[in-house]
């Protein structure tokens, strides 16, 4: 039996892989007036006057919504709320396990920006912070944004997750091969949230140069080959790209792009590329191959082709490029430090310290296990750091 016929199996099981567990007893009428009516509203009375008493008070110091429209779930793509609620399940698991914080899945039965961006605006009061899930591209860039006034971190973790980890991966690749990072010539396959963080990640867009290392060069490409200014079927936020990517306004197609490239990024779908086509990157190159379940390139034929590291989003090869690295802990330092956003500078320092949580980093070995509990709490750490920074 596979991993996702034991999948199915357990969720039949479970019912579900989350529930409600109580702080505090309830076995006498003692119990209940203190929990409930009547000695509940005094409490009331202190957050009515003094609204930020919430953290102090209630679950929305420790709290994250997990929020879908279940349009861009794993590979699976637009398969709406209902079938996105295992996955959003599965993230409040994680945000258990690995940070101890309770989170909920809220799966919304709209795709419509604005809809989703005031349902978030009106639960927000009871949480201390909005992780934005599997929500497609362009939208995605648009709820988010709009949601960055509404006092609690709002995190797409699609986009900024996955940069980040992404990110750790590769500072320590170049660290495992002697070469700098400032000096490579990377391609991106994927033009949605994650491949658009990446890129402005690596080209340190909106981030301080004083916190942030620029990649010399990006190509991003989509299902049409490299995005460039001569494309008239270029949408908005792809022609927004090429602001910071492709200025040498390079043509052709993925396999035209990634010749003599140090450095391949997949966040689109599988078996795209070959032993053949990686054969033509520069000399020990870097392989990052993220799509789920299939990856665009199999580690073993990257590596028959000459990669000297090889990554993907897979629990069953080396080097699993998983955000589950990053978001539990980035949330952490967050709710920790009370901050309001997760500033670039925040995202950067959840980078370095991943990174860092490799004390020897190896070919194999460029990412800490993702299953490490020692991980999370370093990222908090740095993350709620930077966070003072900020306020200072």
């Amino acid at each position: 039996m596979d991993f996702f016929e034991r999948s199915l199996l357990i969720h039949e099981q479970l019912r579900g892989k989350i529930g409600v567990v109580g702080k505090m007893p309830i076995a006498s009428r003692d119990d209940l007036s203190l929990a409930y009516t009547p000695g509940v509203a005094r409490p009331c009375e202190v957050i009515a006057s003094d609204q930020n008493k919430a953290r102090e008070l209630t679950i929305k110091r420790n709290s994250v919504a997990v929020v879908t429209d279940g349009s861009a779930v794993l590979g699976l793509g637009n398969i709406g709320p209902h079938a996105a609620i295992p996955v959003m399940e599965g993230k409040s698991l994680l945000f258990k396990e690995f940070a101890n914080i309770d989170a909920w899945p809220i799966c919304l039965d709209t795709q419509d920006v604005d809809e989703i961006v005031a349902t978030v605006r009106r639960i927000a009061p009871v949480f201390g912070g909005i992780n934005l899930e599997d929500i497609s591209a362009p939208r995605c860039f648009a709820v988010e944004q709009q949601l960055q006034d509404i006092g609690v971190p709002v995190f797409h973790d699609d986009q900024h997750g996955t940069a980040i980890v992404l990110l750790a991966a590769l500072l320590n690749a170049a660290k495992v091969l002697e070469r700098d990072i400032t000096q490579m010539k990377v391609v991106i396959n994927g033009a949605g949230a994650a491949g658009t963080a990446i890129a402005r990640l690596l080209r340190c867009v909106g981030h301080s140069p004083n916190v942030c290392i620029p990649v010399d060069d990006v190509v991003v490409c989509d299902s049409k080959g490299a995005i460039h200014n001569s494309r008239s079927d270029l949408a908005n936020y792809k022609h927004e790209l090429l602001s910071y990517t492709n200025r040498e306004n390079r043509r052709g197609t993925l396999q035209d792009m990634i010749d003599g490239a140090d450095v391949f990024i997949g966040v689109s779908k599988g078996n795209l590329l070959s032993s053949d086509d990686v054969s033509t990157m520069a000399t020990d190159s870097i392989v990052l191959a993220m799509a789920n379940p299939t990856p665009e390139i199999m580690p073993d034929d990257a590596r028959r082709g000459g990669a000297a590291v090889v990554g993907t989003g897979r629990s069953d090869f080396p080097n699993q490029i998983n955000n589950v690295l990053a978001f539990p802990g980035i949330f952490r330092g967050a709710l920790d430090a009370g901050a309001s956003v997760i500033s670039e500078e925040m995202k950067i320092a959840a980078a370095h310290a991943l990174a860092s949580a490799t004390s020897r980093p190896s070919p194999e070995r460029v990412l800490p296990d993702p299953l490490d509990r020692s991980v999370a709490p370093r990222v908090a750490a740095a993350v709620a750091e930077a966070a003072q920074r900020n306020d200072s």
